[in-house]
């Protein structure tokens, strides 16, 4: 018998994630492979019963919705990181809802259609998360997890791995590990592109889940020896507990702590590169007071972004929060992560 992150027993699932999947919603025949990419990905999830369809139902919703009203829209998806579900995220750079509670009414419509949409997806999912704002956009997120796992689509982080534009392999991971040490988030940057870049990332991510409740330098330590024979990555680790985060990193993966007013502290990783020259990996205990965000992002994503949030950004949840950095702020020709906590994180 295998478990999951949660320490729950639950099905055999691979300890590498797939990367997500991104479905740019530019024409009204983008919402048919939004719906199909859910449905396909709900069943390599394990979800049971009609849950397949009903994740195609949110996908296609959401999409339409872009389609509709907005323009510059993807929709992502992917098998939850840190659990067992689907989690279906949707972004814009449209006008925004301007009445958020009747867009949530069953059978509430601007375009003379049914009327589904958003309430719909409410009854259907398992959470859902909304932030809108008039002028600027829309990002949504549900999680859709199958009977007894409701746990796992409530735990307030979130993660999107994309890779380069054209590359069919990603050469970023991510990954999660609910432990009594507390909650420690993976994010992984193999150098370069491609296989080689996606095998090293894969490397470190099934190097970390062998002893995930180790001391961190002890796990940068670990994937050193692992990836000796391979091209190298930049690492980060992120341990949360109470009001506190360490961070540990090798390479260029941040680490930034954001408090729903402000920036908090911004680390980058030791230079080095993890599989090659690394150095004695360092910890750095910072101070996280309940409410704080603590993000983890490779170099594909622009550290432009934390020089000057607006609040908007700062106040977002964990799942919408890496989303709006990922469709926002990405370098397209780079294989671009993006991890969010918030604390406290009590385990289930």
């Amino acid at each position: 018998m295998t478990t999951g992150p949660s320490g729950h027993p639950g099905p055999a699932r691979p300890v590498v994630a797939e990367p997500t999947r991104a479905v740019p919603i530019d024409h009204f025949s983008a919402v048919h492979l939004a719906a199909a990419t859910a449905r396909t990905l709900a069943r390599r999830c394990g979800l049971p019963g009609a849950l397949p369809d009903r994740a195609a139902v949110v996908a296609s919703e959401l999409a339409s919705n872009i389609a509709k009203h907005a323009t510059g829209g993807s929709v992502y998806l992917q098998a939850l990181t840190h659990g067992e579900g689907l989690e279906i995220t949707a972004v814009d750079r449209g006008p925004g809802m301007r009445e958020l509670e009747r867009c949530l009414t069953d059978g509430y419509t601007t375009t003379g259609t049914l009327g589904a949409g958003l309430g719909a997806i409410s009854r259907i999912a398992t959470t859902l998360a909304i932030r809108t704002r008039a002028g600027t956009g829309t990002l949504v997120c549900a999680r859709l997890a199958p009977p007894g796992r409701t746990a796992d689509a409530e735990r307030p982080l979130g993660s999107l791995c994309l890779p380069a534009e054209g590359e069919r392999h990603c050469g970023d991971a991510v990954s999660f590990a609910l432990t009594d040490r507390g909650l420690t988030a993976l994010a992984v940057d193999g150098l370069g592109h491609g296989a080689e870049a996606e095998e090293a990332a894969r490397a470190a991510v099934r190097c970390f889940h062998r002893g995930p409740d180790a001391d961190l330098p002890d796990l940068l330590t670990a994937a050193n020896r692992a990836l000796r024979h391979s091209r190298g990555a930049a690492i980060g680790v992120l341990r949360l507990r109470d009001t506190a985060v360490d961070y540990c990193g090798v390479g260029n993966v941040r680490a930034v702590l954001l408090s729903p007013d402000d920036v908090g502290r911004r680390l980058s990783g030791q230079p080095g590169v993890v599989g090659w020259n690394m150095p004695p990996p360092q910890v750095r205990r910072l101070s996280a007071p309940a409410g704080t965000t603590a993000v983890l992002h490779t170099d594909g994503v622009d550290q432009r972004w934390s020089r000057d949030p607006e609040p908007f950004l700062l106040r977002l949840p964990p799942p919408l929060l890496v989303a709006a950095l990922v469709h926002g702020f990405r370098r397209s020709r780079d294989d671009a992560t993006a991890v969010a906590v918030k604390t406290p994180q009590r385990l289930r």
